[in-house]
């Protein structure tokens, strides 16, 4: 979930109802799920969705920082011919986009009101989608064993 969330191109799944945190929840709920011979509550799918969408915005953050980093000079390039092109735009805008917009700073802000964001959007989305596996991938209940010794 973190790191498709991170990827510049990836990142798009999201735009489709948060794609990449539900199904984040959902794979947590699976996981939990296989690991144990008992059906899971949906209750237990909740929790571990929202711990999973917790995690999964620590794993944005960490991913998205080289990305950043990686991806800025084709950043600056591309706001730089923007303010290129833009002829009737006022020069102070122009040199913003040129230089300002690309900074590190807001970069840096960026990234923090990203990670904000998806600790918040992960924790609700995931939460759902936790529910939702648990919901679609529950066990059903083992057959009550009968001991014939027992009588009638």
């Amino acid at each position: 979930m973190g790191v498709l969330s991170a990827l510049p191109v990836v990142a798009a799944g999201n735009v489709c109802c948060c794609l990449w945190v539900v199904s984040g929840g959902v794979v947590a709920a699976y996981v939990l799920q296989q690991n144990q011979s008992a059906p899971i509550t949906p209750g237990d799918g909740a929790l571990v969705g929202l711990l999973a969408g917790i995690i999964g915005a620590g794993v944005y953050l960490v991913v998205s920082i080289p990305v950043s980093l990686m991806v800025a000079p084709f950043e600056r390039a591309m706001l730089g011919r923007i303010a290129e092109m833009s002829g009737s735009m006022p020069p102070e805008f122009r040199s913003f986009l040129g230089n300002g917009f690309a900074a590190g700073g807001f970069r840096f802000l960026r990234m923090i009101f990203g990670f904000m964001f998806m600790l918040v959007a992960g924790a609700i989305f995931s939460t759902l989608g936790g529910l939702l596996g648990a919901l679609v991938f529950k066990k059903s209940a083992p057959p009550p064993i009968v001991d014939p010794a027992a009588g009638s």
